[in-house]
């Protein structure tokens, strides 16, 4: 049983060869549960247990419902994508090696509701093949920004279906203090810190690097996302 976190524990090395942490990842599931085992804004303990019926989860059950949970990756370094392998290709293997190492941390890592409503995709399988997000963190999290001032998204449909999930945390400034995202947000909650240069959503392929140097500023500011996260992460642990 893992009783601390390790800031710097690459969650591939518990993880077998091919199988994906989120899943797979014994250390990883036990990091979440200690980090979000914690009071919710209304006071109620949002405790997470594993649970033998439903393997690879974990579970929420109280008065507020039943929540079942999964692990999901906030930091992609795009290095297995055939759409920008153009770019990866010209980027020494060592420096793309690095990124991945420090995305494979906690601090590149949340919990979303892992079950399907109506056999619709959950919000991990709907940010993974929106073209408007592909899976970018900063782009979702504007997404539930905008969800939780009712404002239309790329995301709007399935974050409506998890609505009781993101009420949990009763607005967006919940959400992100809960999750230790803050490093994430300016200007009083109000605006997303974007990886690359962002207006709005009605704009044509803007979610992916184009070139070199773009693709060196979103490593550069995933990487101090990721590093600002993990220190959160290990001062909440401590306190």
């Amino acid at each position: 049983m893992v009783s601390n976190i390790d800031i710097n524990f690459d969650v591939y090395s518990d993880t077998p060869i091919g199988k994906d942490p989120d899943a797979f990842s014994k250390t990883l599931r036990e990091y979440h549960k200690i980090l979000w085992t914690k009071h919710l804004p209304n006071g109620i303990s949002f405790d997470l247990h594993n649970n033998n019926d439903i393997p690879r989860r974990l579970i929420h059950k109280s008065e507020l419902g039943e929540f079942v949970l999964s692990s999901d990756s906030l930091a992609h370094t795009f290095r297995k994508w055939k759409r920008m392998s153009h770019i990866i290709n010209a980027i020494p293997k060592s420096e793309i090696d690095d990124f991945f190492a420090i995305c494979s941390t906690i601090g590149g890592y949340i919990i979303f509701p892992a079950q399907q409503i109506n056999r619709q995709d959950t919000i991990n399988q709907s940010r993974g093949k929106n073209t408007d997000i592909n899976d970018r963190w900063d782009l979702t999290l504007e997404c539930i920004r905008l969800f939780y001032i009712k404002k239309p998204n790329p995301l709007s449909q399935v974050l409506n279906r998890y609505s009781s999930f993101f009420k949990l945390f009763q607005d967006f400034k919940g959400y992100v203090d809960f999750f230790l995202l803050q490093d994430l947000v300016v200007n009083n909650y109000t605006l997303i810190k974007f990886y690359l240069p962002f207006d709005k959503f009605d704009q044509a392929h803007y979610s992916l690097p184009k070139n070199i140097d773009e693709y060196r500023t979103y490593k550069k500011n995933v990487i101090s996302f990721i590093e600002a996260r993990n220190t959160r992460i290990l001062n909440a642990v401590k306190n």
